[in-house]
């Protein structure tokens, strides 16, 4: 087997292990959300349409071209285009996950949430993981201008939340995709579990001081 084949079976592995550990644990549910990975040859692998990330089968993953063309396995997720976007807008980035986790939607949805950076910085591990979340503005799925929308902002933070619909997490690995994810969606809940009370955040120098650089 070649290095790119054995590249390509341990990534394909690793979005079905990550996608069923985030649906076992309620960070995703029915068909929703979605997982790719930018391969070595530039090619992506990402998760197929009206599939549960739950139950993924590795072998059946959607291949795409650069381009975001479909090269091979099921038909990619309507939402292929988000990835795609990330990968233009971000030439570090190896991996996205983009989920529509309850918490974060729910803060989506909140009236008065800054877009510039929807979420204060609550804790340390929020803020190395995640940095800045800029709220993109609502469109309908599948709506390709919202791939304008997240072009305009993805380029100046790692992570994006995507109004009434959920967060888009890019990661140099799969791993750091993940992790940030996770991260946001717990940040969200504190926020929410803290409403109504004042609160103490870092401050700014703290946080500054902890951003990711990239």
């Amino acid at each position: 087997m070649t290095a790119v084949l054995r590249e390509e079976t341990r990534q394909r592995d690793a979005i079905v292990r990550i996608g069923k550990s985030l649906f076992d644990r309620g960070l995703t549910f029915g068909s929703t959300g979605n997982i790719s990975v930018r391969l070595g040859d530039g090619t992506i692998l990402a998760t197929p349409t009206n599939a549960s990330l739950g139950d993924l089968d590795p072998a059946r993953l959607s291949h795409l071209d650069a381009e975001c063309g479909h090269l091979s396995g099921d038909q990619p997720t309507k939402e292929a285009f988000l990835h795609h976007c990330v990968y233009c807008a971000r030439s570090a980035a190896g991996a996205v996950v983009h989920l529509h986790s309850t918490h974060s939607v729910a803060v989506s949805i909140l009236a008065e949430i800054d877009p510039e950076d929807v979420l204060p910085p609550l804790t340390a591990y929020y803020v190395m993981r995640v940095g800045k979340l800029p709220l993109v503005p609502y469109f309908a799925p599948g709506d390709r201008a919202l791939a304008e929308a997240v072009l305009a902002r993805i380029g100046k933070a790692h992570a994006v939340l995507l109004a009434n619909h959920g967060p888009v997490v890019a990661g140099k690995t799969l791993a750091d995709a993940q992790y940030a994810t996770e991260e946001l969606e717990e940040t969200a809940k504190l926020f929410l579990m803290l409403q109504g009370r004042r609160l103490r955040p870092l401050t700014a120098e703290q946080a500054d001081a902890l951003r990711p650089k990239d």
